[in-house]
């Protein structure tokens, strides 16, 4: 299954956390109920930074953040996406 096909999944099952403020939240409250945090190939540095130094599994979307907020189905860039475990 790609990045793609996850996000979707995941979307259609409520499984997501959309945006930078959000999912760092998520992360700091409950970084072991995740599965996964993507990120967009152009999200800021400092974005990258705070959440690779998170301890949890990371993978660079190979697309920018309006590439990311499409697939989501919404009319804005989104940097960070956390998927929630099941």
């Amino acid at each position: 299954m790609n990045i793609e096909e996850i996000i979707k999944k995941a979307i259609k099952e409520n499984r997501v956390v959309l945006g930078y403020r959000r999912s760092l939240k998520y992360i700091r409250n409950k970084a072991t109920a995740l599965e996964l945090v993507i990120l967009a190939k152009n999200a800021p540095e400092n974005i990258k930074k705070v959440i690779l130094n998170s301890n949890v599994k990371v993978v660079i979307f190979d697309g920018s953040s309006k590439d990311l907020g499409t697939i989501c189905g919404r009319p804005h860039p989104i940097t960070t996406i956390v998927i929630k475990g099941s």
